[in-house]
């Protein structure tokens, strides 16, 4: 069934993510892959949208969000990481609750990534809404940022992803 094109990328990968064992699955290709988490949800939304993603798209829409992804999402994540155990004071109480304001700065900063790419996608829906096998939209992504097939462990995380969405 193909998701309604009026929802939203946000609300999409909200829900999405909020599948049971999809948070883990993508955090596993972000950290063991170096896939971008909202390039990989803005591609099952396409997918959910019977909108296929060549790799030659892949690459295009990537260079559409990596500056900020580099410059902004990955500073902030890296803060929020480093501030789960230190540099000293940290771990402490306030560390927490300045660690928590920068988790919400993440999460907002991932929200403006996906408003470009939802504005990359109503494009591509606009253009041709079938443009092929949508079903090869997450590995293209994957392989992009792999630079190589998936692994046993990445492909396994792939699967939780790829069940999740056949069942919203």
């Amino acid at each position: 069934m193909a998701a309604d094109i009026g929802q939203g990328l946000w609300d999409f990968a909200l829900r999405l993510y909020g599948t049971p064992g999809v948070g883990e699955a993508c955090l596993l290709l972000q950290d063991d892959s170096g896939v971008d988490v909202p390039v990989l949800l803005f591609s099952a939304w396409l997918e959910k949208n019977s909108v296929a993603l060549s790799p030659t798209e892949v690459a295009r829409i990537d260079g559409r969000v990596a500056d900020w992804r580099n410059e902004v999402v990955k500073p902030l994540r890296a803060a929020r990481r480093r501030l789960k155990s230190g540099p000293h004071p940290a771990p402490t109480k306030e560390t927490e609750t300045l660690r928590n304001g920068v988790k919400g700065v993440e999460l907002s900063s991932e929200k403006i990534e996906l408003a470009m790419l939802e504005a990359e996608g109503q494009a591509l829906m606009a253009a041709d809404g079938s443009t092929g096998d949508a079903a090869g939209n997450l590995r293209n992504v994957v392989r992009f940022f792999r630079g190589a097939e998936p692994d046993e462990k990445t492909a396994t995380a792939l699967a939780v992803i790829e069940n999740a969405l056949l069942a919203l």
